[in-house]
């Protein structure tokens, strides 16, 4: 009796190190699994370099579009930063066409009022920013 007691006990041993390994195995493949769909979900929301273009035009703000008041005694670069500052977003204006800029506000906040050259990846009418940079 003692004996199959001890069989018993070694069997049902097993068989719970096999499930918690299997419920183990099961939690690290489905982490996996969902950083791995992350990580393409990332790659698919940031444009290819195939589809990006070159834009040229003014870096302004959304508020003014590159017609920036004389009245208050400030630049064009100026303006647009107060203008950014206070909730606007920043535009290219090219000629007729505005777009909207996403990228590196540091970059853009340089290139404010600048004429420039853009690197980026277009969607409707917002520009996702590889690279600005100025027209000379």
């Amino acid at each position: 009796m003692k004996a199959t007691r001890f069989w018993i006990e070694i069997v049902t041993l097993c068989a719970g190190v096999a499930f918690g390994l299997a419920l183990a195995l099961a939690i690290v493949g489905a982490a996996v699994v969902a950083s791995g769909q992350t990580v393409e979900s990332q790659l698919s929301a940031t444009p290819p370099a195939a589809r990006q273009q070159t834009y040229v035009g003014i870096v302004t703000c959304s508020r003014c579009l590159a017609k920036h008041s004389a009245k208050i005694g400030a630049t064009a670069a100026d303006c647009a930063r107060v203008c950014i500052h206070g909730g606007a977003r920043f535009t290219l204006v090219d000629g007729e066409q505005t777009y909207i800029l996403e990228g590196d506000p540091l970059a853009l906040k340089r290139a404010a009022g600048q004429r420039v050259r853009i690197l980026g990846a277009r969607k409707g009418d917002t520009i996702t920013v590889s690279s600005v940079y100025a027209e000379t």
